[in-house]
């Protein structure tokens, strides 16, 4: 992985992406929550196409400003762009933005990490 990978990320909100869809009160606006996965899913997109066989990327860390609110059907993407690797972490900038304006934006850190010892692992954790 080399500083400087960028992914992208979008989608149109929907009736279970707003904060009424979570428990929250009955405003029907994009839910953090789903923001969050929304600019995950940009830092995914940056790496892909440069992770081994057999290898995991898994968020450790998210620090977001939720800066606005989105309503339901409009579209919103998000930007990942990977600073600094080291060894097997990434720390990645993220944002997003509506049709209007920027919505979001803050940092997400990633770990690279193998596939089988991650489910040997979570298996570990089930037994009595």
């Amino acid at each position: 992985m080399v500083p400087g990978l960028t992914g992208t990320c979008d989608m149109v909100v929907k009736e279970e992406d707003l904060v009424s869809s979570i428990g929250g009160a009955a405003i029907h606006v994009l839910s953090t929550p789903r923001l969050i996965q929304l600019m995950e899913a940009a830092a995914i997109e940056a790496i892909k196409d440069y992770m081994s066989r057999g290898e995991l990327s898994l968020g450790t860390r998210v620090s977001i400003q939720h800066l606005s609110a989105t309503p339901l059907g409009m579209k919103v993407t998000a930007h990942a762009l990977l600073k600094r690797v080291e060894k097997h972490r990434l720390f990645f900038v993220v944002d997003a933005y509506d049709e209007k304006e920027k919505v979001a934006e803050g940092e997400h850190e990633r770990l690279l990490v193998s596939e089988d010892r991650f489910v040997q692992k979570v298996a570990k954790k089930r037994e009595p």
